[in-house]
């Protein structure tokens, strides 16, 4: 089942249940969902990855300002966002793919990082947030 589907569904239970919270952020994350799909983006991941993060952000920018109420509702939707992602790949996993690409693309300096991203980011298949993955090559290039 395409994730599009399955959040639809969870809005008609959630409408059932009368959750309205729920409801509401299952909508604006279908609405996104559906934009992306008529735009011609098919990665359903990488919306779900945005709008998480977009809550992330408002909810950090909610507590900066003292507004600790609305930030707890952003961090609540980006929890019931990541609940459709899928899961992250551990430490261990995640090293040996950027093992990989350093040496399948002969890299040994922080100059090459770039190129050793791409394949990385590749290879991760939209499990791995794209600062974690940076963050384990630049130490694997010593930079």
């Amino acid at each position: 089942m395409a994730i599009v589907d399955q959040v639809r569904a969870d809005v008609t239970d959630g409408m059932r249940a009368g959750e309205r919270e729920r409801v509401s952020a299952l909508r604006l994350l279908l609405s996104e969902l559906q934009k992306s799909s008529k735009e011609g983006a098919d990665d359903e991941v990488a919306v779900l990855r945005r709008e998480r993060k977009r809550r992330l952000d408002a909810a950090q920018a909610y507590t900066d300002g003292g507004r600790e109420e609305l930030a707890r509702k952003e961090r609540s939707e980006a929890e019931l966002i990541a609940g459709y992602l899928p899961s992250e790949l551990s430490d261990d996993e995640l090293s040996a793919i950027v093992a990989h690409a350093v040496e399948e693309t002969g890299s040994s300096s922080a100059k090459d990082m770039g190129t050793v991203m791409k394949h990385a980011m590749a290879a991760t298949g939209g499990r791995a947030d794209g600062a974690r993955v940076s963050a384990v090559v630049r130490a694997a290039l010593g930079a």
